[in-house]
C-alpha cells in the first residue's frame, strides 16, 4: 500500500494590517504631550489597553509606560510612537485614534470598527 504526500505552496502572506492608525490630530497632541512631559515623564511612552468596566464591558485605558512589555504592540506613525497592550491587540486592530478638542471637553476618540454597541455616555463598549 502506497501513500501520497501532496505539497502545495503557500499562498503569497498579505501585508499585515495596521492596529491603529493616528489622524493629523491626534499625532499633534502626542507630539505636544511628548515634548511637555519630556523633562519630567523622562520620555516615557503613551500605552493603550482595555479594562473591563462600564456599562457595556470595555473601556480604553491610557497610560504612560517607561519600557514596553514582552509582548506589547508598537506603533509608530509621523514621528509618534504608541503603543497597545498586548490583551487589547486583537480588540483595537484598524481602529483609528483621533484628537477631539471641543467647547467643553477635550479628549481622544477611537473609531473602532470592531465595537458591536457602546453604552450611552460613549466611555464603555462591547465587541
Amino acid at each position: 500500500m502506497s501513500s501520497r504526500v501532496m505539497v502545495r505552496m503557500a499562498p503569497a502572506l498579505k501585508g499585515r494590517r495596521t492596529p491603529l492608525t493616528l489622524t493629523q490630530a491626534a499625532v499633534q497632541r502626542l507630539k505636544e504631550l511628548q515634548t511637555n512631559s519630556a523633562a519630567e515623564e523622562h520620555s516615557k511612552t503613551l500605552k493603550i489597553g482595555i479594562q473591563g468596566k462600564g456599562c457595556s464591558g470595555n473601556a480604553y485605558t491610557l497610560s504612560w509606560v517607561a519600557e514596553p512589555k514582552k509582548f506589547d504592540e508598537k506603533v509608530t506613525q509621523d514621528g509618534v510612537t504608541v503603543l497597545i497592550d498586548s490583551k487589547a491587540l486583537l480588540t483595537l486592530i484598524g481602529t483609528e485614534m483621533d484628537w477631539f478638542e471641543g467647547k467643553l471637553a477635550s479628549q481622544f476618540v477611537f473609531n473602532n470598527p470592531n465595537i458591536k454597541g457602546a453604552c450611552g455616555c460613549g466611555e464603555s463598549f462591547l465587541v
